[in-house]
């Protein structure tokens, strides 16, 4: 078991820190013990790598919205439009998007997912992953040219 921890720990935490940002370490300790404890039910090792990115996927959203509701963004907080804070970091724009929109972006552009397994991943029809998708690539092109 150490050595599964060993070598699924970096796997997880590249899925879970974009999408969970500052509470990513949290949102992977709690991926990891979802793995582990879920662990028996895994039919198909082949499939090991899948499974524990829906795991990942779902503890990182799970625990963005948890921090989400605990910490709202103040509206004194946000920057206003044009003020070269909004660009100044890829971390600081993807903070600003939705812990669903940082998930799909995740799924799509950094681990490659196409749209239906990006769907499957999400538990969302691939017509909701697509409009998903869309929004997040939109609000992180306007946070990014602002």
């Amino acid at each position: 078991m150490h050595d599964l921890l060993d070598h699924l720990t970096p796997f997880v935490a590249r899925i879970c820190a974009p999408i969970a940002l500052a509470d990513g370490p949290d949102a992977t300790q709690e991926a990891l013990i979802a793995v582990f404890g879920a662990l028996r039910t895994l039919r198909d090792p082949e499939a090991l790598y899948g499974w524990v990115r829906a795991i990942a996927v779902r503890e990182a959203v799970r625990t963005a919205r948890r921090a989400a509701r605990a910490h709202p963004a103040e509206l004194a907080d946000v920057p206003e439009r044009g003020d070269p804070q909004l660009a100044a970091d890829i971390d600081d724009v993807l903070a600003r998007l939705s812990p669903d929109h940082r998930a799909v972006l995740v799924l799509r552009d950094i681990e490659g997912l196409d749209e239906e397994a990006a769907a499957a991943v999400l538990g969302v029809p691939p017509g909701t992953a697509k409009s998903r998708l869309h929004r997040a690539r939109t609000s992180f092109r306007k946070a990014w040219s602002s």
